[in-house]
């Protein structure tokens, strides 16, 4: 699997699950880079077959809606879309 790290302060353990071609994607990622934060995300739309079904079926643990980016905090709370705000409140920021 695919996935990707980024160096910073860790405040936790952030994952994403993202679209290569999003734009919002793509400013979320840019949005925890210019904070300074650690993260790892996955661009779901780069696998394929099996990876794909399994990347997917994780993000079903947390709700039952398909959409990007999500951003996963410690494995237990989660928010979709670019929400700045909720964003650092939840890191604490």
């Amino acid at each position: 699997m695919k996935i990707k790290h980024i160096e910073g302060e860790k405040n936790g353990n952030i994952m994403m699950y993202t679209l290569s071609t999003c734009v919002w994607c793509k400013k979320i990622k840019k949005y925890l880079k210019d904070l300074g934060v650690e993260y790892h995300y996955i661009d779901v739309d780069l696998l394929e077959g099996a990876e794909k079904e399994e990347v997917m079926q994780q993000m079903k643990e947390y709700t039952s809606e398909v959409s990007y980016p999500m951003l996963v905090i410690n494995e237990k709370e989660y928010i979709i879309g670019y929400k700045p705000d909720e964003i650092k409140e939840k890191l604490g920021l």
